[in-house]
């Protein structure tokens, strides 16, 4: 979805939006109800979903390539799932460069192919909303920093479902520090879920230390991006917002080219992607990693459930 996200998504502070917004909200919650009435289908091979309910900015996808290595060193042929949408090209790219990724307009059609090619695992990136599928491994990602911003549903608030969502997950993997508040929230929804943290690991930071950085990105939440840099002490002189999947334009890299004049134009992994190959030259990226907090304790459970 491209969106620039309001800022009252996550003030906590009320705002009049909300209310204005509400009736909308209201059938987008008769839509979902409706949705999960559908019946699932359960396949032969164990499907593991890595999805969310806050819209965009979890971190899904690095999550989801760090289960298919973990899975893989278990044994496993695991194979990644991704319903196709045209603005989601970069995400689909970012699979692809990890292992065998299977994209269709319908994600029963992209598990059966999966199975036709032997693969023995499928990992859904997305997908926590699809109630055609039986999973038998649900995480839903969050990121410490947004939580789940206002709390209200899109598009009074950035959240896909309430809170109580919550109950259909196994496992919670929260990207940033240890939150009590935010546990006690969880554990009051799904007693028995599992808790882990996360973190992103830059790869490739020290060839941008003690250079001009300018920084740009088009995702989620680009301003946890930003702060990432600033946490690894990047000398960064400006920064610059495009809404989530934006699709650059010529007039955007004239743009970007002119404020990043003298200094580095740095931006994520899955930006880079989208960047016309004549402008690629001019433009750097942050590689990542994503680090899980008790690994063996995540490994293990995966392993349970494979």
């Amino acid at each position: 979805m491209k969106l620039k996200k309001p800022k009252f998504w996550d003030d906590k502070k009320f705002s009049i939006l909300i209310i204005l917004f509400f009736p909308i909200s209201i059938l987008f919650l008769l839509f979902s109800f409706i949705n999960k009435l559908k019946i699932s289908k359960k396949f032969s091979i164990p499907i593991i979903c890595v999805g969310n309910i806050y819209l965009g900015g979890t971190g899904k996808t690095p999550l989801v390539s760090k289960i298919f290595n973990i899975t893989k060193s278990l044994g496993k042929n695991p194979g990644f799932i991704k319903k196709y949408y045209d603005y989601l090209e970069d995400e689909i790219s970012i699979l692809q460069k990890t292992g065998s990724t299977f994209v269709a307009k319908n994600r029963i059609e992209a598990i059966n192919n999966l199975i036709k090619k032997n693969n023995d695992l499928a990992i859904l990136d997305d997908g926590f909303q699809d109630f055609t599928i039986k999973k038998n491994f649900s995480i839903l990602c969050f990121n410490q920093k947004q939580w789940i911003g206002n709390g209200f549903v899109i598009p009074s608030g950035p959240l896909r479902e309430k809170l109580s969502a919550i109950k259909r997950a196994d496992c919670v993997v929260i990207n940033g520090k240890k939150n009590i508040k935010i546990e006690n929230q969880i554990y009051k929804k799904n007693r028995n879920v599992k808790i882990f943290y996360s973190k992103y690991k830059p790869v490739n930071i020290d060839r941008f230390k003690d250079k001009k950085i300018c920084a740009f990105a088009g995702i989620g939440n680009p301003s946890n991006f930003f702060d990432l840099l600033r946490e690894n002490k990047l000398n960064l002189i400006n920064t610059i917002s495009f809404p989530d999947h934006w699709k650059f334009s010529i007039s955007d890299y004239e743009y970007l080219l002119s404020e990043g004049k003298d200094a580095v134009l740095l931006t994520t992994e899955k930006d880079y992607f989208r960047i016309d190959d004549s402008y690629k030259k001019n433009i750097e990226f942050l590689k990542i990693e994503l680090d899980i907090d008790n690994k063996d304790n995540f490994v293990e459970l995966i392993k349970d459930n494979i």
